[in-house]
């Protein structure tokens, strides 16, 4: 009996001990629930809430069918609310005496009617926007639609989200354009993320129209062309008793390259970040139609922006590519700066002779053959942070997992050799050249870091001011996606078109290229307060037809048997 007695006591204080630990367990987790409820922004994050940095992403999806509003209310609580970014506020808190302002996400309730926007459209509306318009592409009801979108765009940048809510929107537009059925616009501030993480976060609400139930492929880097030099030896010389001379001698080899690799990347590195602070204190691009003066690019309230796009064939990409062993990155590059040097060249040759010996639009008639000494660099933001895979979020919506997220942005500055080449694929060649001297750098990291070091020495406003200074002293802004491989349907509706943009940033000019299935589109984002003189359709046609005139280029050379790769 008392062995009994002692047993139960035993089995009575082990229940006990569990039920106490059971209970300290779930008040760590009440803890950090509530830790959950409330998270400080991240210092990159911070900055796009800082004044003339107020940056808002726009993914604009065209439908190849009507959108059915009730199916977009039924799925965004189950997708893209998951994500806690996209139901938490902003909030600002000040330290006792008015000292620093601090800022941190707060969760709240999401009422999705107040997000979604559907604005009333009529017909007459379009009609009387195509008959007003004196240029024939609004000739059709369908390319009055292309207009009406553009304008009601145009309009949108105008405005801001609202603090008192998440900071994203949803606009649903019933109207026929050229390319599709209906025009959704989703409109995201950019400190809930980067537009990587952001594309991603999208494509993982979107499934195959093939396979409802697979998600989008996105190409990768697959490098299959290992070295084979170590296979050749250990095949030729096995049985050899200079084996062991070899591997000293490939291994010496080998160390000599990794020296000097090493060499390589600590320079580039040196000289890129040198350069990044001297853009930060004196070095500035050429004034040029593309870039205005530093004091209407640093306005304070919301700059109107128009944001064009054009859709060209990924293949024609893909032919280029493979003829001058690049990426479509560098070819991406190439067209771009090829176009841009079309479209300077026209403007001082025109201007010259109009005006004479005199200046130029600021440039003199004797500049017209010195475009390649003009300086014109874009900022490409990169987030340093590993992107996150559209299976992680995917699993993160649908089975409440979590997934890395934040915006952990560091800067590049990317030179565009800006003048008329005699061979066209002279482009590709240079841009391949920035490309592969840019992959040898370590200049986002570092920059990230510098930009670490300003906010925590100084706060917000000082590495803001510096960010501006950046901004202002170079020309434009570039970036390039990669989208799926197949045709894929936002809650259930199948997507003609994904076209990637932004407004609120500090230059005049962005270029953006989104590929999707067997397509490529050019996206233009202007300014239009008088800060940039420029056609944004003109510059974009100009970069059209500089991607035909390296295609042919390519067909022509191949046909004949020449060599591209130099």
């Amino acid at each position: 009996m008392e062995r009994l007695r002692m047993r139960r006591k035993v089995n009575l204080k082990g229940i006990e001990m569990a039920a106490e630990e059971l209970a300290r367990e779930e008040e760590e987790e009440d803890d950090d629930d509530e830790v959950e409820e409330e998270e400080p922004l991240s210092p990159g994050s911070r900055m796009f809430h800082e004044p003339g940095f107020d940056i808002h992403i726009l993914a604009v999806m065209g439908s190849k069918t009507p959108i059915s509003v009730d199916v977009v209310k039924e799925k965004l609580p189950l997708t893209l609310l998951k994500h806690p970014r996209f139901c938490s506020l902003v909030m600002s808190e000040y330290s006792d005496g008015g000292g620093e302002e601090t800022m941190k996400w707060v969760r709240t309730e999401v009422v999705v009617e107040d997000h979604i926007i559907i604005p009333e459209i009529e017909l007459d509306d379009i009609i009387k926007l195509a008959s007003s318009s004196s240029s024939s592409s609004s000739s059709s009801p369908e390319l009055a639609g292309d207009k009406f979108v553009e304008e009601y765009i145009h309009s949108l940048t105008k405005t801001t989200l609202d603090k008192s809510r998440p900071l994203w929107d949803l606009h649903l537009l019933q109207v026929k354009t050229s390319e599709a059925e209906a025009v959704s616009i989703l409109r995201i501030h950019h400190s809930i993320g980067d537009g990587v993480s952001l594309m991603s976060l999208l494509l993982a609400c979107t499934r195959q129209t093939a396979d409802p139930t697979a998600l989008p492929t996105i190409p990768g880097n697959n490098n299959n062309n290992h070295n084979n030099v170590d296979v050749m030896i250990s095949s030729s010389s096995s049985s050899r008793p200079s084996k062991l001379l070899l591997l000293l001698l490939q291994g010496l080899r080998w160390f000599m390259v990794a020296v000097w690799w090493a060499v390589q990347l600590s320079w580039n590195t040196a000289v890129d970040v040198m350069r990044f602070l001297a853009t930060s204190w004196f070095l500035k691009d050429t004034f040029t139609p593309f870039k205005g003066p530093a004091t209407v690019e640093l306005r304070i309230s919301p700059t109107p922006r128009r944001i064009i796009h054009k859709t060209v064939d990924l293949d024609d990409f893909k032919l280029i590519k493979n003829a001058m062993d690049a990426t479509i990155n560098d070819v991406a590059l190439g067209i771009t700066q090829a176009g841009l040097s079309r479209y300077l060249n026209r403007i001082y040759e025109v201007d010259g002779k109009n005006n004479g010996d005199e200046e130029a639009s600021g440039v003199k008639k004797k500049d017209m053959d010195q475009l390649k000494n003009i300086r014109l660099r874009a900022t490409l933001l990169m987030n340093i942070r590993p992107a996150t895979g559209i299976q992680a979020l995917a699993d993160m919506m649908e089975k409440d997992t979590k997934a890395r997220w934040g915006n952990c942005i560091g800067c590049v500055l990317l030179p565009f050799n800006i003048g008329l080449r005699d061979d066209p694929l002279d482009y590709v060649r240079e841009a391949k050249a920035i490309v592969d001297r840019k992959k040898h750098s370590l200049e986002a990291i570092c920059t990230f870091y510098i930009s670490q070091i300003l906010l925590n020495l100084f706060g917000a406003k000082f590495a803001n001011a510096v960010s501006h200074r950046i901004f202002s002293n170079t020309t434009m802004s570039f970036s390039n996606m990669v989208g799926p491989l197949e045709e894929i349907g936002f809650y259930g509706h199948p997507m003609a078109f994904i076209v990637p943009s932004c407004y609120g940033q500090p230059h005049g000019l962005m270029i953006h290229l989104q590929s999707y299935i067997n397509k490529m589109t050019i996206v233009l984002s202007v300014a239009e307060d008088g800060s940039v003189q420029l056609d944004p359709h003109q510059l974009c046609d100009d970069i059209v037809e500089s991607l035909k005139l390296v295609k042919d280029a390519v067909i022509s050379r191949s046909s004949g048997g020449v060599d591209l790769v130099e």
